[in-house]
């Protein structure tokens, strides 16, 4: 007797129909037709059937907390930084926790079960740190969670931000982060970098830093992240988040720079909500896009993923916590609606992702692991991403944790309702 069976399952890339069996969270087998019954089945009818999507890039001490004590009324990222910084000292775990906490519900809705947050620790409290070790603890049935001790304000830049990020690992922090392009000079910007690498060879930690969040051309760290990737044998283990300077670079230098990030093995994280309104503020017109070159380093075999990075904070307004929205907007602006690049922005918010947050041996549709998946109200990706589908069912070890009753829309036509499901057949 299985614990649950998905009966009709669209997987990636395949023609037939499957069903996937589930006992004691672990998916037990994935045939066209099993025998054996199970005390519960669910019908996907078709519908595309994936691991669940991650988020590699979230701020959850910021989420939901738009508006206080001010809103970001030049769109830019330096006053979202001052309007944190304002926020901060009238900020409490009760405060950071509730917001964390339904934010991540968000995103459990939306089909995202594997969360990178980062918690600011420019803060001599660590109040942020403190917040979402206790949140990651007791969502853990709910969502897995890595939390990046992160450096808003700079490691040299702010009084004793080197003790305290040392000491955000020591409380339990799983990632180093930095800011390098947010120092006082481009000397301690690398020496920020360089004291990040430090430490994650210290406490054995994976890396990602926000790096060249910014227009500026000559803000080039990310070819010092590079190098020591290379120089401290982490191929792999190194992230870089953001990098939008590559954007305004010249064509040249970025091409090079695209050849020794595929040497270090390096991911990259792009976050289409916050860096589409934040960049090139200062451009007038015509006003260059505010992205990394996602297309260029994909072509090139670099692991480029997507992460919301902002719901509703002092950077970035809006936001639902949906994956799909993310892909879908990036989609747009970074010029991917080639066929195969539609495909491929399924990846960079699933499997490239999972291979950021160094989980992909435990991540996927197979037998014998984890079964975490989701029940998409759509027939492939395409179409997923094109209407940004609802997440019929979001299951966590083989338990529904998140059900969504699609809308339903009709036209009212010459006396006759006619149902809408904008699905056009291929």
């Amino acid at each position: 007797m299985f614990d649950m069976i998905i009966k009709n399952a669209k997987l990636r890339n395949a023609k037939d129909l499957v069903n996937i069996a589930i006992k004691n969270g672990l998916v037990k087998a994935i045939e066209r037709n099993i025998e054996g019954k199970a005390i519960k089945e669910i019908d996907a009818m078709g519908n595309l059937v994936t691991p669940p999507f991650c988020d590699p890039h979230l701020h959850l001490d910021a989420a939901l907390s738009v508006g206080d004590p001010r809103y970001n009324m030049s769109g830019t990222l330096l006053e979202g930084i001052q309007i944190w910084g304002e926020r901060k000292p009238n900020l409490t775990k009760e405060i950071i926790k509730k917001n964390a906490i339904e934010a991540i519900k968000w995103e459990v809705a939306n089909g995202t079960l594997k969360i990178r947050t980062h918690a600011d620790v420019c803060d001599p409290r660590l109040l942020c740190v403190e917040a979402l070790l206790e949140v990651k603890e007791e969502m853990k049935d709910l969502v897995d969670i890595q939390i990046v001790a992160f450096p808003q304000d700079g490691i040299y830049a702010y009084k004793n931000g080197d003790k305290l990020l040392e000491e955000a690992l020591k409380m339990g922090a799983d990632v180093v982060g930095g800011i390098p392009h947010n120092e006082l000079t481009r000397e301690d910007g690398v020496k920020d970098i360089e004291y990040v690498f430090e430490l994650a060879n210290k406490y054995n930690r994976l890396i990602d830093v926000h790096c060249d969040e910014t227009g500026d051309d000559q803000s080039r760290f990310v070819e010092v992240m590079a190098k020591l990737t290379i120089d401290n044998d982490m191929e792999g283990l190194v992230t870089a988040s953001h990098t939008t300077a590559m954007h305004n670079y010249n064509n040249d230098y970025a091409f090079k720079l695209i050849g020794i990030l595929k040497r270090a093995q390096m991911n990259i994280i792009t976050n289409p909500f916050d860096n589409s309104v934040l960049q090139n503020r200062t451009d007038g017109y015509p006003r260059r896009r505010g992205h990394t070159r996602v297309d260029e380093m994909l072509n090139r075999g670099i692991n480029v993923c997507i992460g919301h990075d902002s719901i509703m904070d002092p950077w970035y307004p809006l936001g639902k916590g949906s994956m799909l929205q993310g892909a879908n907007l990036l989609m747009h602006y970074a010029h991917l609606s080639g066929y195969d690049q539609i495909y491929e922005l399924y990846d960079m918010i699933t499997n490239y992702s999972a291979k950021t947050l160094g989980i992909s041996n435990e991540y996927g549709i197979e037998v014998g692991k984890p079964a975490d998946m989701i029940i998409l109200n759509a027939k492939d990706e395409m179409d997923a991403i094109r209407l940004m589908s609802e997440c019929l069912y979001v299951l966590r070890k083989g338990k529904v944790v998140s059900q969504t009753k699609p809308s339903i829309s009709e036209v009212i036509f010459n006396g006759k309702r006619e149902n809408i499901d904008f699905i056009v057949e291929r």
